[in-house]
């Protein structure tokens, strides 16, 4: 990559700020990658070329410019976010191609901030499921475009991975932001409740779902956070050295680790150990019921989601889960006393540690297929398998962030990933631990361009 993809957000804005480069040029080097590359990648769902054209122009001229944090910044929105002017599709031909009358409060911060929209990144239909297809294509993973980008923020975190955009904006209710970060090799970073402002579906998924930032390096993330969040979020210094736990074990019976993934989080470990970090391995106890009370949130929300829209046209598997939803709610399995129960058991193990790394993944990305026309329990038994470490973190409302390990081909030529979980607040201790990591053992900021 030359010119201004490829750079971070970071570097550019400050270069815009500077007036080493105009916002204009910017935005139009990335949209001249988005039209070579996407085709082949299927990162976006709609490119908004002119308008991001029009919006850098008239950007060139606000006169607080200067100030700006993302001042030119070409940025991605995840398509079940609203954008002003245009249809909130959510991967689906169920909803309205009614245009947005307004911007949703993420995305009118980014604005403020100086970022461009270039376009509403690809997930799959209502967000569900762990990969990225729909009616409207399959995502693949810039790495090896024969396997997933993962979901369901796919499409946000295949344009960061594949330089088209350096930044992007995703959401997580289930690991949206963390599974496919972890499967293109990005950073990803599911705040805790509150921190960002959510706004998704008609209850967040019983409060589960955070919309949070997607980035190549700890930096721009944290960068990202800041707009997202607003400065009066920003938490005290952590006192160091920290305490680090490791923990490899299963979230439930059944659902093995891939030795890879396993071995990810023991090299964190040495690296963390090396920086003067104390590190032990302390295995997380998962009780037996929070599986089943962090799906029966995910059925819910989705029968939530979907009442409004014409079941004949969902997908079938859609359809399953909404049904499913629906009982939940008439059997009252969403208890209130459950998220609490997770969250004084994690205090207790964190009466111990300061930070949890666990792996990312269990195993590496499915194949990039089109997994909407299959059956909902094919879905949903590959989702759990592959992804298991997510939503406990969900559950808990605590921030939970992934981030590459130096390998950048280490199974079927994808990257490796681990998580970093901190109590409540803890959202810049992680990234200041990222930062950390990233310089401790780099890692490539985005996949070599695909052999089109």
């Amino acid at each position: 990559m030359t010119g201004w993809t490829g750079r971070t957000a970071t570097e550019t804005a400050e270069a815009v700020r500077a007036g080493k480069v105009t916002p204009r040029e910017v935005v139009a080097e990335h949209l001249a990658r988005i039209e070579r590359l996407d085709p082949h990648l299927g990162a976006f769902r709609k490119v908004l070329a002119e308008r991001a054209l029009h919006d850098a122009d008239a950007l060139a001229d606000r006169p607080d410019l200067a100030a700006l944090p993302l001042a030119g910044v070409p940025v991605a929105v995840k398509d079940n976010l609203p954008v002003e002017g245009e249809a909130t599709r959510n991967g689906s031909a169920a909803t309205p191609a009614t245009p947005a009358a307004a911007d949703h409060e993420t995305v009118r911060r980014l604005r403020a901030a100086g970022a461009i929209v270039v376009g509403l990144t690809a997930v799959p239909e209502l967000c569900v499921f762990g990969t990225t297809d729909s009616v409207y294509g399959t995502t693949r993973n810039p790495w090896n475009l024969s396997r997933s980008a993962g979901g369901s923020s796919g499409g946000s975190a295949a344009a960061v991975a594949a330089g088209l955009v350096p930044i992007a904006l995703g959401n997580d209710g289930m690991g949206s932001i963390r599974i496919p970060s972890a499967n293109c090799g990005v950073l990803g970073l599911k705040p805790g409740r509150g921190v960002v402002p959510a706004g998704l579906g008609v209850d967040d998924w019983s409060g589960m779902a955070e919309n949070g930032p997607i980035a190549t390096c700890a930096a721009d993330a944290a960068l990202l956070l800041d707009v997202l969040a607003g400065p009066a979020e920003r938490s005290a210094a952590q006192p160091r050295p920290l305490r680090v736990a490791l923990s490899t074990g299963q979230t439930a019976p059944g659902l093995p680790v891939d030795v890879a993934c396993a071995e990810a989080v023991h090299d964190t470990g040495r690296h963390l150990a090396a920086a003067g970090h104390r590190v032990a391995a302390d295995e997380v106890r998962y009780p037996a019921w929070l599986g089943a009370a962090s799906v029966a949130r995910w059925l819910a929300g989705t029968a939530d989601d979907a009442r409004p829209l014409d079941p004949a046209l969902l997908n079938p598997r859609t359809r399953r889960h909404a049904a499913l939803g629906r009982a939940v709610h008439r059997t009252g399995l969403i208890r209130a006393g459950q998220r609490a129960r997770w969250q004084a058991l994690l205090e207790q193990f964190f009466t111990r540690h300061d930070v949890l790394v666990t792996p990312a993944l269990a195993h590496p990305a499915p194949p990039a297929a089109r997994w909407h026309t299959r059956g909902w329990a094919a879905n949903v038994l590959s989702n759990i398998r592959y992804a298991p470490f997510s939503h406990p973190w969900n559950l808990a409302g605590w921030p939970a962030l992934v981030l590459p390990v130096h390998d950048p081909a280490a199974v079927r030529g994808l990257p490796l990933s681990v998580q970093l979980v901190a109590p409540p607040g803890g959202e810049r201790l992680l990234l200041a631990l990222a930062a950390e990591l990233e310089h401790r053992r780099p890692w490539p900021r985005t996949a070599p361009d695909p052999a089109v």
